[in-house]
């Protein structure tokens, strides 16, 4: 039984994947905003809800280490397997903003989740409200940041042809709708067969908590990449890393503080690695772009965190 329970979950991500990505693009269109901006803002927080949830909730129950865990998890799964994936499909390539700021943002969102675990010096690692508070209004001025400094789009009759208004919402809410519920059936049955095997929290957390939240975000970004919407890909995965830290983290700490458990420095330097290679990968091969070497090389490592972890 909890195996037809995983496949239907799976099969609403992947119909909400698609439903999503349609309206988001619509969405775009009609607002004559560049289909990146709509990523990182409205899909990734969309994306990013059952992260929320999960953290929040296991927030208030006092499980901090699956709180930071389920962020620490989803982020390396967004960076290195999803990109990964989508970099095998499909070469994603970079805008100058993308690397002047929105990559920058993500690396500066990963260092200031280590400082505010480990400073200061001696101190127990936890994120208090304090730290939670700055890290929602990191998360504010980003936004802010990014909104006012994107490129519109030049004029075209493509917004007069836009879906209507009404569609549009259609689209996003029962697209995310399919891939929240669907996530959450895939989750719970995935989480019962891992638990019968004796897995510890602190694993399921950043394996299969993470890997599941995160399932929205997979779906999504392959969809949108294989409807030739890589900008919408891409920032689907940076923007959704930046509010699991800022929004998602930021939130659940200002709720309740949170200390990190069993999670150590390893678990944290891999989610710095994580956004300083992505920052790399408009050096290397083609230039500006993730290319399918890279995406190699992202799923590699994934793989070899995995293993070290499960060691």
């Amino acid at each position: 039984m909890d195996i037809l329970l995983l496949l239907v979950g799976l099969g609403l991500i992947l119909a909400g994947a698609n439903y999503l990505t349609d309206g988001a693009s619509a969405l775009a269109q009609r607002l004559r905003m560049p289909e990146f901006l709509i990523g990182l803002t409205v899909v990734a927080v969309g994306t990013s809800m059952p992260e929320l949830i999960v953290s929040l909730l296991s927030a208030i129950e006092g499980k901090s280490d699956m709180a930071i865990g389920n962020v620490l998890g989803s982020n390396l799964f967004n960076g290195f397997f999803i990109l990964g994936v989508c970099a095998l499909i499909r070469p994603i390539p970079y805008t100058r903003d993308n690397v002047r700021y929105d990559i920058p943002f993500g690396i500066l969102a990963s260092a200031l989740l280590i400082a505010a675990v480990l400073l200061p010096v001696g101190a127990p690692a936890t994120i208090g409200r304090f730290e939670g508070i700055l890290l929602l209004l990191c998360y504010a001025t980003i936004l802010r940041f990014t909104i006012r400094h994107a490129e519109r789009p030049a004029e075209s009759g493509t917004a007069q042809r836009s879906k209507a208004g009404w569609l549009i919402a259609v689209l996003l809410l029962g697209g995310l709708a399919g891939l929240i519920f669907g996530g959450d059936l895939f989750l719970d049955n995935a989480t019962k067969l891992a638990r019968r095997l004796g897995v510890s929290d602190a694993v399921i957390a950043i394996t299969l908590l993470a890997g599941g939240t995160s399932l929205p975000e997979l779906a999504s970004s392959v969809v949108s990449l294989i409807k030739g919407k890589s900008a919408l890909a891409l920032g689907n995965v940076i923007g959704s890393n930046i509010a699991n830290i800022f929004l998602i983290l930021g939130l659940s700490a200002t709720v309740h503080p949170l200390s990190t458990g069993t999670l150590t420095r390893i678990d944290f330097g891999a989610v710095l690695l994580c956004a300083v290679l992505l920052w790399f990968t408009n050096f290397t091969f083609r230039r500006k772009a993730i290319d399918r070497p890279e995406g190699v090389l992202f799923l590699a490592l994934y793989a070899g965190y995995l293993w070290l972890l499960l060691r």
